[in-house]
């Protein structure tokens, strides 16, 4: 998905210049320019930054004008955006749905990824498992060392990040209440 793209589409469907949003979002307008042109790959704690200028979820941004003509309760691989990138992916499972209560992610971690440099903090509770791989999980300054089939639960107004410390991928089922996404 080209994330500069929608964005610069979500901004004009909202009439936000690039200094408005850069201004609302607390960043440079640099910044907002060189994402919109794909120069630069915003991490996800950036993007959220951004889209609370709007405001607007993870999940609506990538679901920004999407129709679903009948309720579907099953989602294919493909149809889950996402909110990562090329090292860190993030499927959103159940895009489109509204009024979501859970955040639902099936997450990718290539060797060396991470959370990005600032830690996450967000309102509510987070749990998932670590189906392969092996991750370094930091909560509120505890570094916890997970292999496959670890599960994490947490309040995640702590300060955390996950980390793939193994030389292979590693993949996480994890899910948030209330979604964040």
């Amino acid at each position: 998905m080209d994330v500069g793209a929608r964005l610069k589409v979500v901004r004009g469907r909202f009439a936000l210049s690039q200094r408005e949003l850069a201004k609302r979002a607390g960043m440079t307008n640099a910044t907002v320019s060189l994402i919109e042109q794909n120069r630069v790959s915003p991490s996800i704690s950036s993007l959220k930054k951004l889209l609370e200028g709007f405001p607007m979820s993870l999940a609506e941004f990538f679901t920004f004008e999407q129709e679903m003509a009948v309720p579907s309760y099953i989602f294919p691989a493909s149809t889950q955006p996402n909110l990562g990138n090329a090292s860190v992916q993030m499927h959103l499972v159940g895009s489109g749905v509204t009024e979501r209560k859970i955040g639902l992610l099936r997450e990718q971690y290539q060797p060396g990824a991470d959370t990005g440099s600032e830690m996450l903090q967000h309102e509510g509770q987070e749990c998932g498992v670590l189906v392969s791989g092996h991750m370094e999980l930091t909560i509120d300054g505890q570094v916890h060392l997970l292999q496959a089939g670890d599960g994490y639960y947490f309040p995640s107004n702590l300060p955390h990040r996950f980390r793939n410390i193994g030389a292979g991928a590693a993949e996480v089922i994890s899910a948030n209440t209330p979604s964040s996404f």
